[in-house]
């Protein structure tokens, strides 16, 4: 099994700043994308920012310039850097990755998620 625990969430003001982290345990042989999406009340889930093998990223539109998606591959972790926070980057925020998991028969592709943290801002 393999597992994604999130952390960071809180409430903050509007302008603050916050740090995500996800990290991922269990039988891991490797994690190739990592992903933060979030869901807002009564709307879909979007993804945020996503990063490969630590290098290449991609964000959302909205967020791009006040979001960081990095990565420690040595710890499995992956980071949200939120800054310049406003009321509607009110969410649930979820961690996701590809992970390739090994058995002494077998290997498995897998995309887990995570159960995610809730991010509030407001004043």
């Amino acid at each position: 099994q393999v597992q994604l625990v999130e952390s960071g969430g809180g409430l903050v003001q509007p302008g603050g700043s916050l740090r995500l982290s996800c990290a991922a345990s269990g039988r891991i042989f490797s994690i190739n994308a990592m992903g933060w999406y979030r869901q807002a009340p009564g709307k879909e889930r979007e993804l945020v920012a996503a990063i490969i093998s630590g290098t290449i990223t991609n964000y959302a539109d909205s967020v791009k310039g006040r979001f960081t998606i990095s990565r420690d591959n040595a710890k499995n972790t992956t980071y949200l850097q939120i800054n310049s926070l406003k009321p509607e980057d009110t969410a649930v925020y979820y961690c996701n990755a590809g992970v390739v998991t090994t058995t002494p028969t077998t290997t498995r592709y897998l995309e887990v998620w995570g159960r995610g943290t809730l991010v509030t801002v407001s004043s």
